[in-house]
């Protein structure tokens, strides 16, 4: 009996699909794994931004990690959405207490530009969190947020691996998608993965295409699957890139604002 690789995703809900659990949970699939999930909170969301936002309790979230974990068990975790300090702090308790590949996407505004993360709960995500992390996978906004980098060149992307590496997690992958023609090239997405020592540039083309919805929880989740799959960090990380940078040409309208990214578009292509 084939049993595919486990992985968990730890989030909020994202009620348009395009984000979140939703999207984890679908990246998961087309990866070949098995996702399972521990839900932070409940948004009401959809393609023209977060028109609510309602937090889990810590006991509930507690709940359903041991629920998974100590039956199932996982072979690498992923964590979105942790609105709270008392959030994180609870769910960096429970992933010290693993021995597997951890992504931390360290989530802080949603793609309409909502905040996602109070401000309050930065230091939380600093000191407890990323600790945690085999790999953090901030984009250039997080970077900021998160450590007062601005990265306005390529070159700058190198300053925010530093300082993101500086608060403890293995492996910093920076997303530079936000980066204009202007400050880069202007032709491709890059993104720099490093462990402080060795460097991987990962450049795709960049898609004219605005329906980019949970591009960073799609990238955080696949990079998760791959890792639970045997792949080393870069390898993964390269796989990751690769499947994130179809879903982004594949992303579709849906509503009246940003559509998203299309997890599928594998099963469609024959890959």
């Amino acid at each position: 009996m084939h049993i595919p690789p486990r992985v968990l995703t730890v989030a909020g809900s994202d009620s348009g699909g395009g984000a979140g659990i939703q999207a984890d949970l679908k990246t998961m699939l087309a990866l070949g794994t098995h996702g399972m999930s521990v839900l932070t909170a409940v948004t009401a969301q959809n393609s023209l931004g977060v028109q609510g936002a309602w937090e889990l309790p810590a006991e509930a979230v507690r709940a359903q990690f041991r629920s998974v974990v100590d039956d199932i068990g996982v072979q690498a975790v992923k964590t979105g959405m942790l609105s709270s300090a008392e959030l994180v702090e609870t769910v960096a308790e429970l992933l010290a207490g693993l021995d597997v590949p951890v992504v931390v996407d360290p989530v802080g505004v949603s793609k309409h530009g909502d905040a996602l993360l109070a401000e309050s709960a930065l230091d939380a995500v600093r000191t407890k969190l990323l600790p945690t992390a085999t790999v953090a996978t901030p984009n250039l906004d997080e970077v900021a947020q998160l450590t007062g980098v601005r990265v306005r060149e390529e070159a700058d992307m190198r300053l925010a691996a530093a300082a993101v590496l500086d608060f403890g997690p293995r492996w910093a992958l920076i997303k530079g998608g936000h980066l204009t023609a202007a400050d880069g090239d202007g032709d491709s997405a890059v993104d720099l993965l490093t462990d402080g020592t060795e460097e991987h540039w990962l450049r795709a083309p960049r898609h004219d295409n605005r329906h980019t919805h949970g591009t960073g929880c799609t990238l955080a989740s696949a990079l998760a699957a791959q890792l639970a799959k045997g792949d080393g960090v870069p390898q993964a990380a390269a796989a990751a890139k690769d499947y994130v940078t179809g879903a982004i040409a594949a992303g579709f309208r849906l509503g009246g604002g940003i559509g998203p990214v299309d997890h599928g578009w594998r099963l469609r292509d024959g890959r």
